[in-house]
Formats: structure tokens, C-alpha cells, sequence
């Protein structure tokens, strides 16, 4: 029996979550590419293999942002936002503590969490999962750019169909139609294919091999030899940078879990969730470290420490350092780290200095007078060296977890770890939000009332939902940001213009009064801004390929 969906924020977004299941632990189950927790529910065999878990555990579904049924306003989520998902997800169903199991890309976001939140995970288990999606020297087996380039084309051509060569992902069930008639169907209401393919494009630039070493909850990867989506080796690779990760090859060549030798692999997971002994707490966690030096435009030593710590806090960042000409603060993620750190730079007139910020990732105490290593603060410092007033620098660690954050980077230049030695290769980030600032400087004070522009910008429709007049030039005057710059930042982090978004944040909360039966259909069109009931089930069906009419009958 399907559970019942729900919803919970995570920010402004709404996420989709099921929670099933009789175990004594909690299991978030976090999918691959794409996902519809309501269509997993139509495969026998993914419901046999899900109740199975559901024996030992409660189990916990959800669709990520931009897929399934969750919020499709928003097509681009950083690795850092999937993060926020989880424990927005978690909080919502009372986890304080969960095992992760991550499918193939649900792996990546996976094993970060892991890293960045080990005392909310109790170990980590990941099936088919990579790296890094792009081929390099030291990671050969991902695909190249011209194999990247031929899924691109085929999502663009032949999105949800038989041309896609679904066959390859489950080659056991080729023969099976009903399977591949669900698979391309559970694909389709996953995500349409204009958010498959900037999903697969952000994914191709994804790369967590600096993070693997700072996983340190116990760890079971599995894979089948012959998975052609996901090379055998990948699996090895990760498995030998984990320290004391377990790694289980089947046989077969299946990349979905729940088609071949399913038995076996749910025995490995049984066995690994009960048996499994974490730490009750780590003492380390990965932050992002953000370290500025200060440069004051007079001989004036001005104390900037409430501002500096207001204006971090509004990012998730604490101030750990600080004196007059220099500070470090940590972020529990790099997308937040860097975001603020190029609007810090924006408004360091307010401190009357400039500034140069380095940024790095590495593990830090969690709980402590001195949270960051002599180890760390060395590197950080020798990244700060390098770094000219008004420059935001950044390690290309940093780079690689920065995927869809809307952010452009350029090469710099490579330094040597001051204590291992290593080359460390840094690039200047510039947010696009910031081209031609001097001839179009944004009103900061509005902009980072709540420390989020999407989270901004949604928040104003919501306060306009009812208003039929209120559109671009109303919003950007609430923002403080001119119509330029909101439609370059809006393109960049949600691949749509601010008319788009408009639409798209109006139509999904009329969704949720629909689904809600408050109100009649002609009600909600008022409601949500729109005068005329027959554009309004127009511009809905295209939005959700469904009449609201039909919605209703679905959800008496």
C-alpha cells in the first residue's frame, strides 16, 4: 500500500517525502538522477525491495527539488541544497539519525552529508555510485565530453521513450515491457526534459573525490561488475578513499538495485544496518573555512565584529577569528561560504575597507574553543597570500561541490600546501550577479534581508499571490535589484526569467490549495492572481500536464 505523501519547506521550496515502515532505525532512501516517489509505488519490484526495508527500518522517500512531485519552480540545486533537503526532510519525521542510502548520483549527495553532518548519520550505503561524472586523468572511467554531449541529445530528442536505451540501466528486464513501459514513465514524471538536462549538465560537473577522505561513518558500497553507467572501478576508487569502507561487487549488470539479483543485495544491506557500531558522536565535521583579510581606506582600526557576525549568521556562517585586519568564519557548506563572501566584498564599503577572501573546505572540530586545525589555518593563510583586495579565491575543491550555484570562475594560479606539499589549485569566483556592479549596484540592506535571494524573491510573490497587477518591476523594487540583474541571477540558479518564476510559484501554490479542497477552482484562480478562470486552467495544465478540474476529482 503506497504511504501517504507529504510536504515540508526546505527554505521556500516544498519537498515531497513518504514515510513507511516498522524498523527500530531511520533509512532515507535518496535517488538518482530523477525521481517520483508516487510512481515508485507502480514497480513490484521496487515495492518488494522498499517493504523488505521497511522489516528493519522506517523508511524515509523523497523527491529533491526540481523532480517528482516536489517544488518545480526551481531546475538547478546545488549539491548543498540536496544537502538542506535531507535534514529538511529528516526534521520533518523527528530523525535526529539516519542511514543514508544513496543510488548512483543520490550517491554523491550521499557521502557529502555524510562528511559535512556525521553526527546526524548513522552510516552510509551507496549503490552504482561516482565520483565526478567527467573524464579526467586521474578519474578515467567517467564519461568524456563527446559521450557527455551524445545523453545530452538524447535527452533533447527522445526524453522518456525507447530511444533513451533504458534497456542499459536494467539489461535484465529488457525483455520485460511492462518494466520498461514503467521506467520510461517513472523517468517522464520525474522531471520534464528541459530539467533533465540541466540536472544531467550540473551533474556532469560534479566531483567529490577531495571529500571522500572525510567520511568517516561506517560505509558499504556495492556495485555490479559490469554496470556500463557506472564503471566497477568507480566503486574500487571510492571504496579505497573511504577509510574502512566495505565494498561489495555482484555479479550482473544491472545499475538499478531493485532488477537482477535483487536478493542478494538486500541481504548485504539487512546484514550491514544491523550489525553496524557507529561512534555515539564525531568530534569533526567538514566545513567551509572562509578567511578575509581587511583593508581599511584610512589608518582607522573600526571594530566591524557585530556586522561581520550578523552578516555571515544570515549565511549559516560563525565567526571563529577575528581582529581588526582579518577574520575566519565557518559555513556548513560551500555554497553559502562563497555566496557571502561575494556579497561581503559588495558591501565592504559599510566596513570602510576592502577585502580579500580565500576560501578552502576541510574538517574542523565541531564543539570547541579552536575549531580549525593548525593544519587548516596554514593552508587558508597561504591561500590569503595569494589573494588581491576585492578578489574572492577559492580551491578548486571548492569549484567542484559549486555545481549549479551560478557562479563563473577563472584560473589563478597553484600554490603548495605549506604541510604536505601538495599543488592546490585556485581560481577567482565571481558571482554573474556582479557584472558591471559600478553601473548597477544593488540596495544590499534589501537584498540580504534574509540571507537568500530565491528565498527573497518567493517570499515577495507569496506576499503578492492574490495581486493580479503585481509582476517584475513590483518584485525588483521589494528586492532592491535592478530588473538586469534579477533576470542574470534568476536564469543562472533556477533556469527561468522572473515572469517564469512568477507563473511557476503562483500555479504550484494554487496546486497545493487544489490538493487541500478549501476552495473551488474559480476561487483559487483569485487567490493566486489570476482574473480569468479559463487561462487559469490553461496555463495550469501545461504547468502540471493536468486539468485543475482533474486534480480536484484525484484528490476528493
Amino acid at each position: 500500500m503506497k504511504p501517504i505523501t507529504q510536504y515540508t519547506k526546505s527554505d521556500r521550496i516544498n519537498i515531497a517525502y513518504q514515510v513507511f515502515g516498522s524498523g527500530p532505525i531511520d533509512l532515507v532512501y535518496i535517488p538518482g538522477w530523477v525521481s517520483n516517489i508516487d510512481w515508485m509505488w507502480a514497480c513490484p519490484e521496487l515495492v518488494d525491495f522498499l517493504q523488505e526495508l521497511g522489516k528493519i527500518a522506517r523508511v524515509i522517500l523523497f523527491d529533491k527539488r526540481g523532480t517528482g512531485l516536489s517544488d518545480r519552480v526551481v531546475e538547478l540545486s546545488t549539491l548543498e541544497e540536496r544537502m538542506d533537503d535531507i535534514r529538511a526532510v529528516m526534521d520533518a519525521v523527528g530523525s535526529e539519525k539516519a542511514v543514508l542510502f544513496g543510488h548512483s548520483e543520490g550517491g554523491s549527495v550521499s557521502a557529502l552529508f555524510a562528511a559535512t553532518y556525521p553526527n546526524r548519520t548513522i552510516s552510509l550505503i551507496a549503490f552504482g555510485a561516482f565520483a565526478k561524472r567527467r573524464y579526467s586523468p586521474n578519474y578515467p572511467w567517467a564519461p568524456t565530453d563527446e559521450e557527455r554531449q551524445e545523453v545530452y541529445d538524447m535527452i533533447e530528442n527522445s526524453w522518456g521513450s525507447g530511444d533513451m536505451n533504458l534497456a542499459s540501466l536494467a539489461p535484465s528486464k529488457a525483455d520485460d515491457p511492462a518494466f520498461m513501459d514503467w521506467l520510461a514513465n517513472y523517468f517522464r514524471s520525474g522531471a520534464s526534459p528541459s530539467a533533465a538536462m540541466v540536472l544531467t549538465k550540473m551533474n556532469t560537473q560534479v566531483d567529490i573525490i577531495d571529500i571522500l577522505d572525510s567520511i568517516k561513518v561506517p560505509t558499504l558500497l556495492m556495485q555490479r561488475t559490469y554496470d556500463i553507467d557506472v564503471k566497477i572501478e568507480e566503486g574500487r576508487f571510492i571504496a579505497e578513499r573511504i577509510e574502512g569502507a566495505k565494498f561489495v561487487e555482484f555479479e550482473g549488470d544491472d545499475h538499478l538495485f531493485w532488477a537482477g539479483n535483487t536478493q542478494e543485495v538486500l541481504e548485504e544491506i539487512k546484514a550491514f544496518v544491523l550489525n553496524v557500531q557507529p561512534p555515539m558522536n564525531y568530534e569533526k565535521q567538514l566545513f567551509t573555512i572562509v578567511a578575509a583579510r581587511v583593508i581599511p581606506f584610512g589608518s582607522t582600526n573600526t571594530d566591524n565584529k557585530d556586522f561581520l557576525e550578523q552578516f555571515t549568521a544570515r549565511y549559516g556562517g560563525k565567526i571563529v577569528h577575528y581582529n581588526h585586519r582579518a577574520f575566519i568564519a565557518t559555513f556548513e557548506g560551500p555554497s553559502k561560504a562563497v555566496h557571502c563572501s561575494t556579497d561581503l566584498l559588495a558591501t565592504s564599503q559599510q566596513l570602510d575597507a576592502q577585502l580579500a577572501i580565500g576560501v578552502h573546505i576541510k574538517e574542523c572540530v565541531v564543539d570547541g574553543a579552536h575549531p580549525i586545525s593548525t593544519e587548516a589555518r596554514n593552508i587558508v593563510e597561504a591561500i590569503l597570500t595569494e589573494t588581491k583586495p576585492d578578489q574572492v579565491i577559492i580551491t578548486q575543491t571548492i569549484k567542484h561541490l559549486l555545481s549549479g550555484a551560478g557562479l563563473s570562475f577563472t584560473p589563478y594560479k597553484t600554490i603548495f600546501e605549506p604541510t604536505s606539499g601538495e599543488s592546490l589549485t585556485l581560481l577567482m569566483v565571481k558571482d554573474r550577479l556582479r557584472s558591471n556592479e559600478q553601473l548597477d549596484r544593488p540596495n544590499h540592506e534589501k537584498l540580504l534581508k534574509n540571507g537568500s535571494l530565491l528565498e527573497n524573491v518567493l517570499q515577495t510573490i507569496d506576499n503578492h499571490l492574490s495581486n493580479e497587477l503585481f509582476g517584475v518591476d513590483i518584485l525588483c523594487e521589494e528586492i532592491g535589484i535592478s530588473e538586469r540583474q534579477l533576470q542574470r541571477k534568476l536564469k543562472s540558479t533556477t533556469n527561468k526569467s522572473p515572469n517564469q518564476l512568477i507563473r511557476s510559484v503562483r500555479l504550484h501554490r494554487a496546486k497545493e490549495l487544489i490538493i487541500s479542497n478549501e476552495c473551488n477552482i474559480v476561487e483559487i484562480a483569485f487567490q493566486t492572481g489570476f482574473s480569468d478562470a479559463s487561462y487559469f486552467s490553461k496555463c495550469f495544465k501545461k504547468e502540471f500536464g493536468v486539468t485543475p478540474s482533474s486534480l480536484v476529482q484525484e484528490s476528493v
